[in-house]
């Protein structure tokens, strides 16, 4: 069973025929929300909404130990992450799908880790490749079976928000490296990789980030809905490929 993260503009999938509903408790605290299990093409599927059902948790809120831990009892091969972006590279324009293959994390004060306390011993998992290569590879294919473009590669820079970066500081994100710009696939691919989670992320830029494009003097998020909405369709698609394969 495949485990589906949905970020912004993604509560719930239309894709998916929900067969219950689980409120879970961990010993992190409570998720965003209550695991919703249902089938997606015959297969099964375990879905949450990162900032709850009404999107009601900004970035720095979600309980992302609580989350990764939820979806780890319910026995799941792998984690496909949704997630809405701000675009830096000039190819990152609004309504692209990328398949990020990196990241940079620039969050802090998040709990981001299930290693610590002093009954836990001291545990530094390998990070090299954030991104599980094989689910990664099985997203490309699902996106080119539909006939899907999706940019392959990036690197994710994860900010703490809830406000937006200013163009000085996305500047500096771009001297960094960094193509595309989030809030919340940090702590939330790490601590993945701490339960043996395979983990990818399947991005939408919903809008330039700040100084760049037409959000060079203010990004204004006016059409960022109609660009989400419309991508996220395709994101579905990739996910029900993906699922048949």
């Amino acid at each position: 069973m495949l485990a589906i993260i949905g970020g912004s503009g993604l509560a719930q999938l239309s894709v998916l025929e929900v067969t219950h509903r689980q409120v879970v408790r961990t010993p992190y605290g409570d998720p965003s929300c209550a695991l919703t299990f249902g089938l997606v093409g015959g297969r099964n599927v375990v879905f949450i909404a990162r900032h709850g059902y009404g999107h009601s948790l900004a970035p720095h809120e979600i309980n992302f130990r609580a989350n990764i831990w939820a979806l780890k009892q319910q026995n799941i091969k792998g984690v496909v992450a949704i997630g809405a972006v701000g675009g830096i590279r000039p190819d990152m324009r609004p309504g692209a799908i990328v398949l990020p293959d990196d990241l940079l994390d620039y969050t802090s004060g998040r709990e981001h880790t299930f290693f610590e306390g002093l009954d836990k011993p001291v545990v530094h998992v390998d990070f090299t490749h954030p991104y599980c290569p094989d689910l990664r590879a099985g997203l490309k294919k699902a996106a080119q079976a539909e006939a899907i473009e999706i940019v392959d590669g990036g690197i994710y820079a994860c900010t703490q928000g809830p406000r937006l970066e200013s163009t000085a500081e996305i500047n500096r994100l771009e001297r960094d490296g960094a193509d595309i710009v989030g809030m919340t696939g940090m702590p939330e691919a790490a601590l993945a990789r701490e339960l043996d989670l395979p983990y990818a992320m399947l991005t939408v830029v919903a809008n330039y980030a700040a100084g760049r494009g037409d959000s060079e003097h203010k990004v204004d998020f006016s059409g960022a809905s109609s660009v989400l909405d419309s991508s996220l369709r395709s994101v579905e698609r990739i996910l029900q490929r993906l699922l048949q394969s």
